[in-house]
Formats: structure tokens, C-alpha cells, sequence
């Protein structure tokens, strides 16, 4: 069998190209809050300016010192919040040891309708009555169904598994392919016997971390695979799936990198116009 690719890359490219006109008419501004110097923060920060660039949408860094004190942190969110001239903000994860037993209050500390993370508990909230209030869903959820629609992916009546239950990945998309009338099982570190499930998989989603974790005994013929694992190994970049094995039985599969990251900046950018619309 000969697998489809999933190219975020050519997805992402669509969906921004379908955004131009209306950045060029809004003129939203998105603003990138990090703090300290990952490494990893730092790549896909970079990317998400790039795209911003290519569509002619302004952007700003805001590059904090790893030092930066909660009262600090939150003093510029509450100056960003007031800003009638910034669309949309995040705060980039993760952060220092000093602030990270302090995200949730960070992430509550969002004017929700600049929320373009999707992260906060008011967006979150909304996306589960029905897909007509997803307005500011999570990045990379939302990159993933983007995607799956870009390539023509049925998910009604299809049985979708999820490897991981984050509040980034796992939750979110588990709820956007069950308001797109999926079937939907969601696996975890203590769900016993994980391959007898996932081979029951139509689509599978592996967003747990683990390198090439999830393995060609483990799906079925014909399934459709979202890797949105990103694992740097000695060997280079890899997802949780084991690409190669796992595209000889898959009918569509994504690469790592070039998959999901590509879409989850899209879908950054998408929710900073829909956040500019909606203020206006």
C-alpha cells in the first residue's frame, strides 16, 4: 500500500493563502510572549513569524529574560490585554522552573477574545457545545482537522483514536472529531493492552512524546495516522510513530517534521484573524 502523505506544508499553505485578504483589510497584530531561551521555543517562534511575514501579517516579539518574575509576567499581559492595537497574544510554553507551577493563572490572566492559543478555560468551554462555537479552538487541534479536511478525510462515523490526553493536543482533539460525529476512544499511560485498541483505529492521533512509539503491529490496513509527536533523537527529528514501518500499512500518514507544525501555525494565525473580526 502506498500512503498518502499529509503535507502540512502544502495544507498550511492553503489555509494561509485563504487568509490574505482579510489580514490585508484587518490588519491584525500578533504578539509572541516568551520568556527565557529554549531552544525548541525559539524554532517555533521563529516559524510562526515567518508565516506571519509571508502573509503580511505584523507581528511582535516580546523576548523576556529567564529571570522574569510572575508579577512582571503578568503586569505585560495585562498591558497586551488593554492594547486595542494587538489581535492576539500567546505566551509561550514552556516556561521557566520559577513560573510553570504557574500556568493556569497565567493562562487565566488572557483576555479570552485575544486568546489565539485557545488554551484558556472560556474557549476551551466553548468548543465543547458544538463545532459552531469553536471560535479561538487550540492551535494544533484545530492544525489537525484543517488538515484532515485539506485531504479530503471523511471523520464522520469513523472511528478515531487518540493517543495522549494533554490539554494542548489530546482533550481538545478528542472533542473536535467528536463534534464532527466521530467515534472517538482516547488512550493514556495506564490504558491497558494500547495496541488492541489503536488497531481499531480509522484515524489515529499520537500526541504522547515518545519516539516512534506507536508501531506497525499496532494499526491497521488502511488506517489514517496524525503524528504530532516532535522528538529530537541522536538519529535527528521523529514522531511517535515509526514512519517507515507504519506507512506501508497506512492509506494517509504525516511526515515529521512538515505534518502538523506547519498547521498549527496556520491555525495561530487564523484564530488572530478571527480574533480581530470578532473585537471589530
Amino acid at each position: 500500500m502506498s500512503a498518502i502523505l499529509l503535507s502540512g506544508k502544502e495544507a498550511s499553505a492553503a489555509v494561509l493563502d485563504g487568509l490574505k485578504s482579510d489580514i490585508e483589510s484587518l490588519d491584525p497584530k500578533l504578539v509572541v510572549v516568551q520568556v527565557g531561551e529554549d531552544p525548541a521555543s525559539s524554532s517555533y517562534i521563529k516559524q510562526k513569524f515567518k508565516s506571519c511575514s509571508a502573509v503580511g501579517m505584523r507581528s511582535e516579539h516580546k523576548h523576556l529574560p529567564d529571570t522574569t518574575t510572575l508579577t512582571e509576567l503578568m503586569d505585560i499581559i495585562e498591558d497586551l490585554n488593554a492594547d486595542a492595537d494587538v489581535a492576539g497574544f500567546i505566551v509561550q510554553l514552556p516556561l521557566p522552573a520559577q513560573l510553570e507551577d504557574h500556568v493556569p493563572e497565567i493562562i487565566k490572566a488572557i483576555d479570552p477574545g485575544k486568546d489565539v492559543d485557545g488554551f484558556g478555560a472560556y474557549n476551551l468551554g466553548k468548543m465543547l457545545l458544538s463545532k459552531d462555537f469553536e471560535h479561538l479552538p487550540p492551535a494544533t487541534p484545530s492544525g489537525i482537522i484543517l488538515l484532515l479536511e485539506h485531504f479530503n478525510i471523511d471523520i464522520s462515523g469513523k472511528h478515531a483514536v487518540v493517543v495522549g490526553r494533554s490539554n494542548i493536543v489530546g482533550k481538545p482533539i478528542s472533542v473536535m472529531l467528536l463534534n464532527r460525529s466521530a467515534t472517538v476512544t482516547v488512550c493514556h499511560s495506564k490504558t491497558a493492552d494500547l495496541g488492541a485498541i489503536t488497531r481499531q483505529a480509522d484515524i489515529l492521533i499520537a500526541a504522547v512524546g515518545k519516539p516512534k512509539m506507536i508501531t506497525a503491529d499496532m494499526v491497521k490496513d488502511g488506517v489514517v495516522v496524525v503524528d504530532v509527536g516532535m522528538n529530537r533523537t541522536e538519529d535527528g527529528l521523529c514522531g511517535d510513530v515509526d514512519f517507515e514501518a507504519v506507512k506501508e500499512k497506512a492509506s494517509a500518514i504525516t511526515p515529521v517534521p512538515g505534518g502538523v507544525g506547519p498547521m498549527t501555525v496556520a491555525s495561530l494565525i487564523r484564530n488572530c484573524v478571527r480574533a480581530k473580526k470578532r473585537q471589530n
